[in-house]
């Protein structure tokens, strides 16, 4: 089972450091990027789709998912307020801690800090061998309140930079009208579920949503549909078959994540802004690196909290576990920083930021490693590796 951990980590790996490489000497590279993007996210409807089919809901005892909200909420929201503040008082100088403009521009670029990445996490844990752990529950339910939660804040953050949109409120309603859809059609549309025929399910997903973002310029995210129609699905029994092809796809998907990443260095054309981060001036190398590490861990920190809930349901070590799982980011909080530099911003802030999550890319298989260890133990791992060999 690590074994895919480890090729998933590399393959992460790949994309990132080609996400660097091909626009420096591949000319046409620009030119690809849509095409890129697309298949990202068809390549993670399709993972959402598949977590969508496995997921299960208590229609009888709501009120228990009422606390997985608020702690998902937490998981969103203590990474961005704690990466804000770092920005705020301890990178930008005292003469700007009350401008109101650079809280804006701190609150939008922070985000970057806030999303679990779902699609990489759900592969992962999958691939660790603990698809069947109370973990790996929780987590799907918190990684999907969590990144549900980073698209809504969004949508107010973009108001305050460019006003009301009557697309934004649209978006909302389509969320929530989603919501209310899956719910009520839970697992009961019997509908062609073949690996091959949800292949074209979230090709056409993310084909709907590109296009609602360039007919709109609101950016509507391909998790939610995706996830909903996967609960909508009953579920049917995947073949050998389907499960090469899953796998498949989600190495497909570990490359296109780190090629989802911005260029690090010179990859933010100057454009004409009055933001605040643009008219920074420039840091050492060692300046950055060490902010990179100081927010990196900041971020994580604020993922913790799920370590001090549940404690009825699951022990220190499985509480632990959670959290960490709620460490890796990816493709939506790449997303979150290619919105900023549309916005203008641009500077040291946000290059930090970009390592940052490129360091937690990197470290994904580490987090991985460690949840496992917390789970199953070296001992019981280790046999259960033999077990499989």
């Amino acid at each position: 089972m690590m074994k895919k951990v480890i090729i998933y980590s590399a393959l992460l790996l790949l994309g990132l450091v080609l996400s660097q490489l091909l626009p420096v000497i591949f000319y046409g590279y620009q030119l690809m990027k849509p095409f890129i993007l697309l298949l990202t996210m068809s390549a993670l409807s399709y993972i959402m789709i598949n977590v969508g089919r496995e997921f299960e809901i208590d229609k009888n005892n709501l009120s228990q998912y009422r606390w997985d909200y608020v702690v998902a909420m937490t998981t969103a929201t203590f990474p961005w307020l704690a990466v804000v503040l770092y920005f705020i008082f301890v990178l930008l100088p005292p003469e700007l801690w009350s401008n109101v403009d650079a809280w804006t521009e701190m609150l939008i670029i922070g985000r970057f800090a806030a999303p679990t990445s779902a699609g990489v996490l759900f592969a992962m844990l999958a691939a660790a061998g603990l698809g069947a752990t109370w973990m790996f529950g929780k987590a799907r339910i918190l990684a999907i309140f969590d990144d549900l939660d980073t698209v809504l804040l969004m949508i107010p953050l973009s108001v305050l930079v460019v006003g009301w949109n009557p697309m934004l409120g649209l978006t909302l309603v389509m969320m929530f009208g989603l919501l209310v859809v899956g719910y009520k059609y839970l697992h009961q549309w019997n509908i062609p579920s073949s690996a091959m025929v949800i292949i074209g399910y979230s090709l056409f997903i993310a084909t709907v949503c590109e296009l609602f973002y360039f007919k709109t310029g609101v950016h509507f995210e391909v998790l939610l549909p995706a996830f909903v129609l996967g609960c909508m699905m009953k579920s049917q029994h995947e073949t050998a078959q389907d499960q090469k092809i899953s796998s498949l796809v989600a190495c497909i998907f570990m490359v296109l994540v780190g090629l989802s990443l911005p260029q690090l260095f010179g990859g933010v054309e100057s454009v004409e802004s009055t933001s605040i981060t643009m008219t920074m001036p420039s840091m050492s190398l060692g300046e950055i690196v060490f902010h990179v590490l100081a927010i990196s861990v900041i971020s994580n920190l604020g993922k913790m909290f799920p370590l001090f809930c549940y404690r009825q349901q699951a022990t220190l070590k499985e509480r632990l576990a959670l959290s960490i799982s709620m460490w890796p980011r990816g493709e939506v909080g790449a997303g979150v920083l290619m919105i900023s530099i549309g916005y203008g911003y641009g500077g040291p802030i946000v290059t930090i930021s970009m390592l940052s999550l490129a360091l937690n890319l990197i470290l994904t298989g580490l987090f991985i490693v460690a949840v496992r260890y917390l789970i199953i133990g070296k001992e019981k791992g280790d046999n259960y590796e033999k077990s499989r060999a």
